[in-house]
């Protein structure tokens, strides 16, 4: 199963991205029960999760967004969010959607944000 992220793209620092993440067709029949998450990975790092949402709408985040990233969900639409507020540098990287614990990896959306 393959999520695909979008919304990616070049932003400056401190401003605001919306990602966005549909789930295929084959498991739109099981969305709502699923953990879902997002991903990063940065040049040269290792992929690391950034924030789940559980099928409560339980939410979760590593520290370094905590306060400036929120994740959605609409089940309603199968779809999972992550709004990003004051980006910043370090936040440059491959975002990827995923259920937790990850499952095979869709295609990834590059966020870059300048300085």
């Amino acid at each position: 199963v393959q999520l695909q992220a979008s919304g990616g793209g070049l932003v400056q620092a401190g401003g605001p991205l919306r990602l966005t993440c549909a789930a295929p067709r084959a498991i739109t029949s099981v969305f709502s029960p699923l953990t879902l998450a997002w991903y990063r990975q940065a040049p040269g790092k290792q992929r690391e999760l950034v924030a789940t949402i559980s099928s409560a709408r339980d939410t979760n985040y590593v520290d370094s967004v905590k306060g400036r990233f929120t994740i959605s969900r609409d089940n309603s639409r199968k779809k999972v969010y992550l709004q990003m507020n004051s980006l910043g540098p370090e936040d440059t990287a491959v975002y990827y959607c995923n259920v937790n614990p990850p499952s095979q990896w869709g295609q990834g959306t590059q966020v870059t944000v300048s300085s």
